[in-house]
């Protein structure tokens, strides 16, 4: 692991997204035996459960006149029908059925994508798919642990999806975009660690002896009813490219040996985030705030949630407001500070995967 020194250079605004990665598709509980379409990384899908529940992701377009499969419907114990003209494929994507002739032309074909279900999403691979390895797919354990509870929604975000892992990997904006909520002074104030390794960076951040803000004392005082004094608050910022953040946070009774590792006298949560690109422009956002304290509240669970969506509700007004600007300054290239180093990291490690592709292009 090595400590990134950042500089005020320029860096182009945004780059492509890489295809040997995987992304989620969707959350497990949307795709169903009936057929969904959703674009993930410029690709248009047809989504759907065989029989059995396995999930599916095939090119959205029929080989015959590229009418979208996701308008059709399942058929037999995997198959999809087209609607237009009602040719079936089965889950590898292969013709199973033509009308009005009984031989089957061996190119009727449509690309089949692998899919694997994790963490409570289903997670696709459109690049090569002899380099599809399960094991590849981004750490997201506390989204199914029995040790945590929590819930999360989608956010599609109308912008370029790099523009969100620079928000997540620089929380100081927090000060200023959710001053109501989570934002202090201390985030601007406090000195960070920034490193990194060939998939992932990390951005740690240390606040000690403060004023808790909102929304952390009442999560505080839903544990510790009528909790008052100074805490000691924490972030801990870890991207696993291409697009997976998951951030450590929460707060604990001033010195009482949180930065060591003893959080028991606290609330501890994870955000998690994982961005899978629609467009050069657009974006699907899914994300979950995980805790591990009063796991039996539901009511803690819908709080929390509907606490972070006004949270990100305000992220998706920046982001939008940002792209737009982007594109009514095509010619303009970001500056950066020093709390830009772990998104100056997680660019580098992107560009690193687009070049191995053979695909790194210039900004848009």
């Amino acid at each position: 692991m090595t400590v990134l020194q950042s500089s005020n250079s320029t860096t182009n605004k945004v780059l492509g997204h890489p295809l040997n990665a995987w992304y989620v598709a969707a959350w497990d509980l949307e795709v169903t035996r009936k057929p969904m379409a959703r674009r993930i990384a410029d690709r248009p899908l047809a989504l759907y459960r065989t029989e059995d529940g396995k999930a599916v992701a095939l090119a959205d377009a029929c080989w015959h006149r590229l009418a979208p499969l996701s308008m059709g419907k399942t058929v037999g114990k995997d198959g999809i029908q087209c609607p237009y003209h009602g040719i079936v494929y089965n889950s590898a994507g292969r013709c199973a059925s033509m009308p009005a002739q009984e031989s089957i032309n061996p190119s009727a074909t449509v690309p089949s994508f692998p899919v694997v279900e994790r963490y409570r999403f289903v997670w696709v691979w459109l690049g090569d798919p002899t380099k599809a390895d399960p094991d590849l797919v981004p750490d997201m354990h506390q989204m199914d642990s029995p040790d945590w509870a929590g819930d999360g929604e989608t956010i599609f975000a109308p912008c370029n999806y790099q523009l969100v892992l620079d928000n997540l990997m620089d929380l100081t904006h927090e000060e200023f975009v959710h001053a109501s909520s989570i934002g202090q002074e201390e985030l601007s104030e406090s000195d960070f660690v920034v490193t990194h390794d060939d998939r992932t960076v990390t951005v740690s951040r240390w606040m000690l002896n403060i004023d808790a803000p909102p929304f952390w004392l009442k999560n505080l005082r839903d544990k510790f009813p009528g909790f008052e004094g100074k805490v000691d608050r924490w972030q801990i910022i870890r991207f696993e490219a291409p697009s997976t953040i998951r951030i450590d946070v929460g707060v604990a009774k001033a010195g009482t040996g949180a930065p060591e590792g003893d959080r028991s006298q606290g609330v501890n949560g994870y955000v998690m985030n994982t961005i899978s690109p629609e467009t050069a422009k657009t974006c699907h956002y899914f994300w979950a705030f995980m805790r591990n304290y009063c796991l039996d509240s539901q009511l803690i669970t819908t709080q929390l949630r509907n606490g972070v969506h006004g949270v990100f509700g305000e992220d998706e007004a920046m982001l939008t407001a940002q792209q737009e600007a982007i594109d009514a300054n095509p010619d303009y290239e970001f500056y950066s500070l020093n709390i830009d180093a772990g998104g100056m990291w997680v660019r580098r490690l992107i560009e690193r995967m687009l070049q191995a592709e053979g695909r790194l292009v210039a900004a848009l």
